[in-house]
């Protein structure tokens, strides 16, 4: 169970942690016990030994798996680079995915499934009355499976890598081996003991594995690799050469990296990635992270408390800290990985951890969202993509109506989506689950292909210019909105993309994204099977338009204003 955890984990590294990967690894598992339980039925006799040899081979066999692990996302790249990305090559590539895979689990843990019908045989010679024996068996092998869960698959990830809770898993065998190899053959205990003691100092001093090639996030390329994908050391030694890794850990929940960036020539940058997706960075996504909390701020008169799904580089959560009139900055945030990761953005994230305004929670954003009876004035979702396992839930109607709950009368929920690696199916699908719930919806864009999704509470003072420009006149507001890049409202509300009321206007036809119907997951998993940008969807007709000429705030300011503006 220890090392099903660690394969899902390395799985999802490789080949990106969506619902696929992990229903691939647990098949192949499962198939593989199976098929090694059938092999030893089929035997006519069972030898005396085999259940000795099993075990030292299946130790053997998955420490030779243990020295080439870290090459996975490579291999994974490899076996997609077969592939196009028409979206008719989606299942055939995850077929070839899973007998990939398959093919190289299928003897150790064929192995694994032999070993308890091997038990069994031997309790048979040496007990009288198998049903008691093979009753405690049975249930000694489910504590075991129970207790492999637990510790490997989650405590021992709080100090613990996955290549060292790999290693106590492997070690674990090895003194099973030894135990079995007592009970079968009569060889003295100080020598068993002597070659286990061998054998599990030889696991301790196996290499750890790279963290720089798990975390690479090869399966974002889609199989369209700009150097030579032949062999892996070539490829690495290639692959990246201007990042530095600065910090890696494994949690229970994710694995997290950091990395700095210093191409030649151009202004250095540090980016975080979980499970091999970077998700967020200072230079490239400081306008998206900080227009994410800005905006929805700008339309609160006074946003006294704050809720942030997702710390990410924690930029957010500086921006909301930074306002004079918040008090609290409560983050949701469920790897801890993530947070210790956090120190290395403190410069860029006006020092968001150390604010006294901010409280952070590890903890799944659903259930933190759903414990407090605390109402907030801004609610930001910045979580990972949708195609990832378990983020799904967050672009829910069950998930946004939970959230629009808490938020004050006035409130604002600010939702980060992306067009990029999507399509229109997808965005259409998440634009109608928002206004299923908010009645008043507008979209804007912070960084294309990045866009936010705004789903007002009240909504009564949208549209007051006079309103927007005395907030964002104000020193705290105009300094955060000058860090984005952005040097007045003007240029802010060019940002508008999809005006107030259009989205319900335009009248998008189809289902709903729910948690008794997900569908999310799946089309977007497709979506970045293809890695296309889509466009958000065309919201033309009479009543749209008529529409967005009463609502949309930039020709309504320069109408107003008198002020006619540059095309730039």
């Amino acid at each position: 169970m220890a090392l099903q955890t660690v394969l899902i984990r390395v799985g999802g590294l490789s080949l990106g942690s969506s619902e696929f990967t992990f229903s691939m690894v647990v098949a192949v598992f499962v198939l593989c016990i199976a098929l090694g339980s059938f092999a030893v039925s089929a035997l006519p006799r069972v030898p005396r030994g085999l259940v000795v040899g099993v075990l030292w081979a299946l130790c053997g066999l998955l420490a030779l798996l243990y020295l080439r692990i870290d090459e996975a996302p490579f291999w994974a790249l490899r076996v997609r680079s077969w592939f196009g990305a028409d979206g008719a090559e989606f299942h055939p590539y995850h077929l070839a995915a899973f007998a990939a895979v398959l093919a190289v689990l299928a003897v150790p843990v064929g192995l694994s499934g032999a070993t308890l019908p091997l038990l069994f045989d031997r309790v048979g010679r040496e007990v009288g009355e198998l049903g008691r024996a093979a009753g405690r068996l049975y249930a000694w092998n489910t504590v075991g499976s129970l207790l492999g869960a637990l510790f490997g698959g989650y405590l021992l990830l709080f100090w613990m890598d996955l290549h060292a809770v790999y290693r106590v898993a492997l070690g674990a065998i090895a003194l099973a081996a030894g135990l079995v190899t007592l009970r079968v053959y009569p060889i003295p205990r100080a020598l068993v003991a002597g070659g286990v003691a061998v054998v599990l100092a030889g696991i301790a001093m196996l290499p750890t594995w790279s963290p720089d090639r798990l975390s690479s996030g090869l399966f974002r390329l889609h199989g369209r690799a700009p150097i030579p994908i032949e062999d892996p050391e070539s490829f690495f030694s290639q692959w990246r050469r201007s990042a530095l890794l600065v910090f890696h850990t494994d949690d229970p929940i994710a694995s997290v990296a950091v990395h700095r960036f210093a191409e030649p020539g151009q202004v250095s940058d540090t980016a975080i990635s979980t499970n091999g997706k970077p998700d967020g960075s200072i230079v490239a996504d400081y306008p998206t992270m900080a227009l994410a909390a800005l905006i929805p701020a700008l339309f609160v008169e006074e946003a006294r408390r704050g809720f942030v799904i997702g710390y990410g580089t924690g930029v957010s959560v500086g921006e909301l800290a930074a306002l004079e009139t918040m008090e609290r900055v409560v983050v949701a945030e469920i790897s801890p990985g993530v947070i210790e990761a956090g120190r290395f953005f403190e410069r860029d994230n006006l020092g968001a951890l150390a604010s006294p305004k901010t409280d952070v929670v590890v903890a799944d954003a659903y259930r933190a969202l759903l414990r407090t009876e605390e109402r907030f004035d801004v609610i930001v979702s910045e979580p990972s993509n949708p195609w990832v396992t378990g983020v799904e839930m967050l672009f829910s109607r069950e998930f946004l109506t939970a959230a629009r709950e808490r938020l004050t009368p006035e409130g604002v929920y600010a939702q980060w989506f992306h067009l990029y690696e999507n399509d229109a199916e997808v965005v259409e699908l998440v634009l109608r689950t928002y206004a299923s719930v908010f009645e008043n919806v507008s979209v804007w864009y912070s960084r294309w292909p990045d866009v936010i999704l705004l789903g007002f509470n009240g909504g009564s003072h949208a549209l007051d210019l006079s309103r927007l420009e005395r907030r964002a006149s104000r020193p705290d507001i105009a300094a955060g909105i000058a860090r984005a890049g952005i040097g007045s409202l003007a240029e802010l509300l060019v940002h508008e993309v999809l005006p107030f009321g259009v989205v319900h206007a335009a009248g998008f036809e189809g289902d709903v994204h729910t948690l008794f119907h997900p569908v999310l997951s799946h089309r977007a998993a497709r979506a970045f099977f293809s890695g296309t940008p889509a466009q958000l969807p065309a919201a033309l007709g009479e009543e749209t338009s008529s529409v967005a000429a009463q609502s949309a705030l930039l020709p309504r300011y320069e109408r107003e204003r008198g002020i006619p503006l540059r095309d730039e």
